[in-house]
């Protein structure tokens, strides 16, 4: 354990603790030690190995219940949390274009809110606005 020598406020020099780091364990010390807990049949056997290896019976406990799940194959455990899907490009265009749609639905609503305060303007002011195609818009 490494420890830090800093000063206190009265002058005295005071040791610190380092800032423990959690320990990570490989796959291959794993299975080593459930092997070797697997073998463990003499009253306090166990506990002088989990002592001698630091770790403690919980942790083992964990790591039996992941062999059984079959958790400890490959490179280890394996990821938590929710599983990555494959990107399917389909619906992913899909949803592009669904986004674009209500955008330019938007947009339309808007410009036709415009048409309309103009056209009851042009009636208000008396002014005639040129006749338009309703399709294209274009005026005829």
């Amino acid at each position: 354990m490494v420890l830090d020598t800093l000063l206190s406020p009265s002058g005295q020099e005071v040791e610190v603790l380092a800032r423990a780091e959690r320990r990570k364990f490989s796959l291959e010390y794993k299975l080593r030690l459930l092997r070797e807990a697997d073998r463990c049949s003499r009253p306090g056997e166990l506990g002088a190995l989990l002592r001698r290896e630091g770790v403690y019976s919980s942790t083992l406990s964990n790591w039996r219940r992941a062999r059984a799940r079959g958790d400890l194959v490959g490179s280890g455990m394996r990821k938590r949390g929710p599983k990555v899907r494959p990107v399917d490009e389909g619906a992913k265009r899909i949803m592009k274009l669904e986004r674009e749609n209500r955008r330019l639905k938007r947009r339309l609503e808007r410009a036709e809110a415009v048409i309309d305060v103009q056209k009851e303007v042009s009636e208000l002011l008396g002014v005639d606005l040129p006749e338009t195609d309703g399709v294209t818009g274009k005026i005829r």
